[in-house]
């Protein structure tokens, strides 16, 4: 039962000591309502010395305090009761040992919980329920299960138990079906329940059943309950349909904060980080306050659009909540620095974390950050703390890591990780982690044994995992296995563009202008259409964007005009166009004008005009830049004095003074 306290909290009269039933102890019962007024103030001594005999007259309301003990967090106190309730003979009252036992369950004793639950002369369903949520808050799903499965009775409060508990450590399948066991069993489920439901169906992403969890909802009444009806709109966003969520939260009759948590998250999981950050706005204009959530949700928009003015007032906004001190938020606001070219900052966020420097999430995050700016030694040094620290290296860390050595040519560093992922960690590379080491390898010039990888990895093989070997093809131009490799992509994915562009970038670097047009050919037959490279640029909390041939920008001539005579200036200092990488047999002309009107030089261009001189110029690409724009942003870095940084769809690039901060590895 655990170790009882040696000093009491209780005096009672020294008749209780022997016998409870005692002829002289005649104090008059009091009402129930000051004794339950007192235990709910918390003043459980004042409680029990005014109010003892009422409770030696109906035991029952030893309930009141062991409440009381459980929101007070006061273990003293209930291993106190415990002792009266053996001394009076209490215990065989199944009211007073499952009130008892649930005491213990909250405060975090299951152990002692499980002693008392094992002496019960009886027990009820009540009894059984409570070790049930004993065992799921302590992690045990699998004891859970067995006392869910040797109960002879059951109520609905038991089903609830166990369909959240399967789905809260996601064995979503299961608690699907237990649902649908408890349905047809005649049993109902509650709001809470619902909304685990629906949380399962959005982790399996299964349409579907989570249209017939919706019309279960409708017929029981709870469509509209905010525990519901937010995730219910969490379903259908994290299944794709945005427009259905938003429709099930703006039918709400009232939304709070989780539904409007529930609209931003679902904007940003499905690629609308403006819309996320527009209903942020409005969200404070409703007189909502934003909290952890929502200030996550914010941050990744940010980080998704590279916008550093929003990025840095919402960061000032998390520091006026006092949410700075959030684990979650802190990682998000050190990736969304990193992410917008800032790595200083979001190494000063990492190193003023404070007392939340233990969360192995955050350590990711700038081991992450350190990879993407091509500081692979400093994230290995970082992982080395971590382990000095005595911090946990999971599976997201290492992933981070290999990202890092892989994109700084650390090839023998990232392969010794990789190797210790098993031998030192205990962990199983998952798809990412094999993808990284492809990476790593292809971009070596290890394509073999890259390939030999793929085909002997004990997990499922992916198309990212091929593209990744297919894009080191490219670098290498080695063209027989680009086309071998591609052939698997689109075994997978017919309709992926960025496999048969990688594929023509390949054979043009060649000169297969055939095997080009044959790949064009197939894209057309199969409607294919490619990802336009698109750059974009942040001037004063305005986002402009930039695609090639778009004459749609107010100052578009101005632009080109200002982007001829740059050119013709890079050329003086010894810049020469790379017409080689042309998907086109064109001639030199048509060429050059295509390579100068790149959607990075566009930006670039604008930038400088609209800029003062000194500062920095920060621009986003969703592709990766091309061999050309590379060579082209090292000599406009010297001609005009300034750092350029560039992130691409794998990396950020830092020119300054003609070099790169990537070493012309990436």
């Amino acid at each position: 039962m655990g170790k009882l306290c040696s000093k009491p909290l209780f005096v009672l009269p020294f008749s209780f000591q022997t016998k409870c039933s005692c002829s002289f102890f005649t104090a008059t019962v009091t009402p129930r309502d000051p004794f339950i007024a007192l235990c709910t103030q918390g003043r459980l001594r004042e409680a029990f010395s005014a109010h003892f005999s009422l409770i030696s007259s109906d035991p029952p309301l030893l309930s009141h305090l062991l409440k009381a003990c459980v929101e007070r967090r006061s273990i003293p106190v209930v291993q106190q009761l415990h002792s009266i309730i053996i001394t009076g003979s209490w215990s065989k009252l199944k009211f007073v040992s499952n009130h008892l036992v649930n005491a213990y369950v909250k405060l975090g004793l299951l152990e002692t919980a499980l002693k008392v639950f094992d002496k019960m002369p009886e027990r009820n369903v009540m009894s059984h329920n409570i070790i049930i949520g004993g065992y799921i808050q302590n992690s045990e799903l699998g004891a859970a299960m067995e006392v869910f499965n040797e109960m002879g009775q059951r109520n609905s409060a038991t089903w609830n138990a166990v369909i959240t508990g399967m789905i809260k450590f996601e064995f979503n399948e299961e608690g699907l079906k237990l649902f649908e066991k408890m349905h047809a069993d005649g049993f109902l489920a509650d709001a809470y329940t619902l909304g685990s439901v629906l949380r399962g169906c959005a982790g399996l992403k299964d349409l579907i059943m989570g249209k017939q969890v919706h019309g279960y909802a409708i017929s029981s009444g709870l469509e509209f309950d905010l525990v519901v009806g937010s995730s219910m709109a969490h379903m259908y966003m994290r299944c794709g349909s945005l427009s259905e969520g938003e429709r099930v939260i703006q039918s709400m009759p009232f939304r709070n904060i989780v539904a409007f948590n529930t609209l931003i998250a679902g904007r940003v999981q499905n690629g609308c980080a403006t819309g996320a950050l527009d209903l942020y706005y409005m969200m404070k204009m409703a007189g909502l306050r934003p909290d952890k959530i929502t200030f996550v949700s914010v941050i990744s928009s940010c980080s998704d659009l590279s916008t550093l003015g929003q990025g840095q007032q919402i960061h000032a906004e998390v520091v006026k909540a006092g949410a700075i001190s959030v684990a979650a938020v802190i990682s998000s606001l050190i990736s969304m620095y990193s992410r917008c070219g800032c790595l200083d900052d979001a190494l000063k966020i990492f190193e003023e974390r404070g007392r939340v420097e233990d969360d192995h999430v955050l350590w990711s995050s700038m081991i992450a950050a350190y990879g993407f700016h091509g500081k692979g030694k400093e994230a290995i040094e970082l992982i080395n703390k971590m382990e000095l620290y005595g911090l946990e290296v999971n599976e997201v860390t290492l992933l981070s890591l290999l990202y890092s050595c892989s994109h700084c040519g650390l090839k023998d560093e990232g392969l010794e990780f990789f190797d210790l992922m098993v031998k030192k960690y205990g962990l199983e590379p998952q798809a990412k982690h094999y993808t990284c080491i492809v990476d790593l390898l292809g971009r070596a010039g290890r394509l073999d044994e890259a390939e030999r990888l793929i085909r002997s990895m004990p997990v499922e093989r992916d198309a990212i995992t091929w593209k990744t070997l297919l894009s080191a093809c490219k670098i290498h131009k080695n063209a027989d296995m680009a086309k071998r490799i591609a052939d698997e992509i689109i075994k997978i994915d017919p309709r992926d563009s960025a496999s048969y562009v990688l594929l023509s970038n390949t054979q043009a670097s060649a000169k297969r202008w055939g095997d080009v047009s044959e790949v064009r050919r197939k894209m057309r037959d199969g409607m294919v259409k490619k990802e336009p490279g698109i750059s974009w640029f942040e001037l004063k909390n305005q986002v402009h964007h930039f695609v090639m041939g778009d004459k749609s920008h107010p100052q578009s001539e101005e632009i080109d005009a200002y982007l001829s005579d740059l050119t013709v200036e890079i050329r003086s200092r010894g810049y020469v166009p790379d017409v080689g990488a042309s998907l086109h047999d064109m001639d030199l002309e048509e060429n050059e004008y295509n390579l100068v009107h790149h959607s990075e030089k566009l930006a670039v261009a604008f930038a400088l005009m609209n800029t003062p001189d000194g500062v920095p110029i920060r621009i986003m690409k969703n592709l990766r830049v091309c061999d050309d724009c590379h060579v082209a942003m090292k000599y406009i870095s010297v001609v005009r004095n300034r750092e350029i940084i560039v992130r691409d769809s794998s990396r950020f690039h830092h020119f300054k003074n003609g070099d790169c901060s990537c070493g012309d590895y990436w």
